[in-house]
């Protein structure tokens, strides 16, 4: 039977030419790797964007075993009452909210790119961003689908041909390779630049907010000197990868891919903040599970949108929520760190409830540490000025409310992790329905396209 994979774009904006280009990764993995390829575009864009983005994918070219599937918010939360009605869950609109909420939600959207692809009968994830490109070196597009399929899914001893640097101790070989990544060259992921330009030290009194509270100041320089810069500008001269077990500090969400483990645990559906897509890097080296790192590094950029006054602030309030979060997502790290192994039953899947218990733990940590980082936060962005001042007033305006929503994004994380195997089961009973699948939906077949399951 031929493999299935789930290429997947999650969006918020116009973005034709990504589709376009995602579509030809997904031809690249057909003809050089055998599989089919579910090319899966979520989009909550609405207007003539959406629209774009429809006719974008309507008139890909018809690729072999490629198969468009473009959904809007309607058809994805309908998809998503199916599943969640098939699992039988108590309180089925407060989940259905933190698996389409209404603000920007990274981890939301990457758990509904899980739960989907599973009803498309996928064994693994492959995520990319709309605001980011490949690279091209002599006419070539580096795909990063090409290292991820050499390895992704095979026990970590059959991988070791596949890489150029096996770091790896012999005693994870019997595990599958969880989880490929790379990372990203280009312009830094969080659009920070500008304060660096203005004054170095408040930037580092801004960036280190999200270091560990227990870090040394110099161990604080060291997380500044890396943090939203990728690889920099070292592009792409010839494939470089690493078996072993992998620090999420060296890849990055826009170029991640997964197996297995997105069935076993979900990301934090947290609204309008950045790295709430990252939890389950950390859980995968934690669990002591093997993973590659390559250097098919796609290229970021800025959309227009960040650099206005409302897309300015958008950023900058997601930027705060971060730090705020990292208050209780260093202690859950550091209790997963402990536990290591033991959170993987016989079969190596990411036992849940462990991590349940550990959120639930650190709801119980004292808040002062986040009173201070706003308080950091208010005199910092005061000191720089202009419209940085005025978001200085933003923040210090919602000061109890951002407290009190960083403890709330928390609780949630735990009430969605009780849940995602009853969601995870469900899903791959739940067909898709045929509205939103272009081109080649027939390859689908109809386990998965017609209507039925539960």
């Amino acid at each position: 039977m031929t493999r299935r994979v789930c290429l997947a774009l999650p969006t918020n904006r116009e973005c034709a030419a990504a589709i376009s280009l995602l579509a030809e990764e997904a031809d690249y993995a057909v003809r050089h790797f055998g599989v089919e390829v579910c090319l899966l575009i979520l989009d909550t864009c609405d207007g003539e964007a959406f629209y774009r983005n429809f006719r974008a994918t309507r008139d890909l070219p018809p690729y072999k075993n490629v198969i468009p599937v473009h959904l809007s918010s309607a058809a994805q939360k309908h998809h998503l009452r199916k599943i969640i009605d098939c699992a039988g869950i108590n309180g089925p609109d407060g989940i259905l909210e933190l698996m389409l909420p209404d603000g920007v939600s990274y981890g939301a959207c990457t758990n509904r790119a899980f739960l989907i692809s599973s009803s498309l009968g996928c064994d693994s994830v492959h995520r990319r961003d709309s605001d980011s490109r490949y690279q091209v070196v002599n006419g070539t597009t580096v795909f990063p689908i090409h290292q991820e399929l050499l390895s992704l899914g095979k026990k970590a001893g059959d991988a070791k041909a596949a890489v150029s640097e096996v770091l790896l101790d012999p005693i994870h070989e019997s595990k599958p390779v969880s989880m490929v990544g790379g990372s990203f060259i280009g312009e830094m992921s969080v659009d920070i630049g500008d304060i660096y330009a203005l004054d170095r030290e408040i930037y580092y009194d801004i960036v280190s907010l999200w270091a560990d509270n227990h870090c040394s100041p110099e161990e604080k320089r060291k997380l500044v000197d890396i943090s939203f810069k990728g690889c920099g500008t070292d592009k792409f001269t010839h494939d470089r990868s690493t078996l072993s077990i992998v620090d999420p500090m060296n890849i990055d969400m826009c170029n991640i891919s997964f197996y297995q483990v997105h069935e076993d645990v979900p990301l934090p559906p947290a609204t309008d903040t950045i790295g709430s897509d990252y939890f389950l890097m950390h859980a995968v080296e934690c669990a002591c599970l093997p993973g590659v790192r390559h250097n098919r590094h796609i290229e970021n950029f800025y959309t227009r949108e960040r650099k206005t006054d409302a897309g300015f602030m958008a950023y900058h309030m997601r930027l705060t929520k971060f730090f705020l979060s990292m208050l209780y997502f260093h202690d859950i790290y550091k209790n997963m760190a402990r536990a290591g192994e033991a959170m993987l039953d016989p079969g190596h899947h990411i036992s849940i409830s462990p991590i349940i218990e550990m959120t639930r733990q650190s709801l119980q940590l004292n808040k002062r540490e986040n009173e201070h980082k706003l308080n950091v936060l208010t005199d910092a962005y005061t000191r720089l000025g202009g419209r940085y001042a005025s978001f200085a007033e933003l923040i210090a305006g919602q000061r109890q409310q951002l407290l009190l929503k960083a403890e709330q994004d928390i609780n949630d994380f735990g009430v969605l992790m009780e849940v995602w195997a009853s969601l995870m089961n469900a899903s791959k009973m739940t067909c898709l329905s045929e509205a939103g699948l272009y081109n080649s939906c027939v390859d689908i077949g109809p386990s998965h396209l017609e209507p039925g399951g539960c």
